[in-house]
């Protein structure tokens, strides 16, 4: 246990304050829904919940992707508000690449998300869709180009700044914003140096709009030392995924679960996305069969916009739906680059004890 270690600080964003400056990363699909973004919120962080094919086990998901997904996103909200009990934050991750984007937001703002975090593109109309309503909104960016582009694009067209912004770096999971080269030869990039750069762009939106921009750094986040590494670069806080899937309170299958804990390094491959992003996963029966061929599509789940289900190589809502469900060979496990130091199942209780006191690490 270290004694040594200064007691992190809580994270404010405009006017709400979460005790922990730990926000629990976005997994689709069906991850991370309420069970597990309300079990961070009760610790007092910030647990979301992703929106990506979220109703895909509601009745009738087979013939109304769009109606189900709707539901559940209200769903969802108001059981991980009920399990947080009036702790933390509870918000939400919706792909700018998703067919319904827009669908999501509103829905999101209706069901009162306290934040939207939104990746796999540039949410440029984000604060258009989310208008005067008092859910907080964050873009996710890799470059100080996609961060400086955003600031200002929501100033000139909307007025407004970011409530604040998630750096992922290129160990993160899921779709990322480098390109395959730079995710092969990760020793090459000096990424400390472009959060500093990303970190420094935002001081004249901050000085315009009359407010802090706090900054949350995501991407191979492991362990406490990682967390106070963040915040000497000048991080207001983290953002956390592939160690909250080997919680009890996950909303994984448990064969997903020990698919992360029993990962080796060698089980970590870089492959790409239908909607042409490199992304990082397990390494197993469905990515070597792709290697040989692709996998026809029998049914078009309208998930990504710009997805043209007779081309690309596979179906990724298919893919991650048996996956989530305990067909961890057949489907997609999408994984942080660190998967591979997770050895056991825990709580997230004991994981926030962790990662902000380093008691049991």
């Amino acid at each position: 246990m270290h004694t040594d270690r200064k007691t992190l600080k809580p994270l404010k964003i405009g006017e709400l304050t979460v005790e922990k400056p730990i926000i629990q990363g976005g997994m689709g699909v069906g991850v991370s829904r309420s069970s597990l973004a309300g079990a961070v919120a009760a610790e007092g962080g910030i647990g979301i919940i992703s929106t990506a094919q979220i109703g895909y086990d509601e009745e009738g998901f087979e013939k109304d992707q769009a109606g189900c997904n709707r539901i559940a996103i209200r769903k969802h909200i108001h059981r991980a508000k009920e399990i947080a009990e009036g702790k933390g934050l509870v918000g939400v991750n919706i792909m700018v690449a998703l067919k319904h984007y827009k669908e999501h937001v509103q829905e999101a703002v209706r069901a009162g998300a306290d934040v939207i975090i939104s990746g796999a593109g540039l949410p440029m109309d984000l604060p258009k869709l989310v208008g005067n309503n008092k859910t907080k909104i964050a873009p996710i960016v890799s470059s100080r180009r996609a961060a400086q582009l955003i600031l200002k694009m929501w100033a000139h067209r909307y007025n407004r700044t970011a409530d604040f912004i998630v750096i992922e770096g290129p160990k993160a999971g899921g779709h990322l914003g480098f390109s395959r080269d730079q995710l092969e030869n990760l020793e090459t990039l000096d990424y400390d140096h472009e959060i500093r750069e990303i970190i420094a762009c935002k001081a004249p939106y901050e000085e315009k709009y009359g407010t802090k921009i706090p900054v949350i750094v995501a991407g191979g986040i492991f362990d406490r030392a990682d967390i106070d590494h963040m915040t000497e670069l000048g991080a207001d806080g983290v953002q956390i995924a592939s160690r909250f899937v080997a919680t009890e309170e996950c909303d994984a299958s448990d064969a997903y679960k020990n698919a992360y804990i029993n990962a080796k390094k060698k089980d970590i491959q870089i492959i790409q996305s239908p909607v042409g992003m490199p992304g990082r996963a397990l390494r197993n029966e469905f990515i070597k069969e792709l290697e040989i061929a692709r996998k026809p599509i029998t049914k078009c789940y309208n998930c990504l916009e710009k997805c043209e289900p007779r081309s690309v190589p596979y179906c990724i809502t298919k893919a991650l739906i048996d996956a989530v469900r305990g067909d961890v060979e057949n489907g997609l496990v999408f994984c942080g680059e660190n998967v591979d130091r997770i050895q056991k199942m825990t709580t997230v209780h004991e994981l926030m004890q962790e990662l902000c006191y380093g008691i049991g690490s």
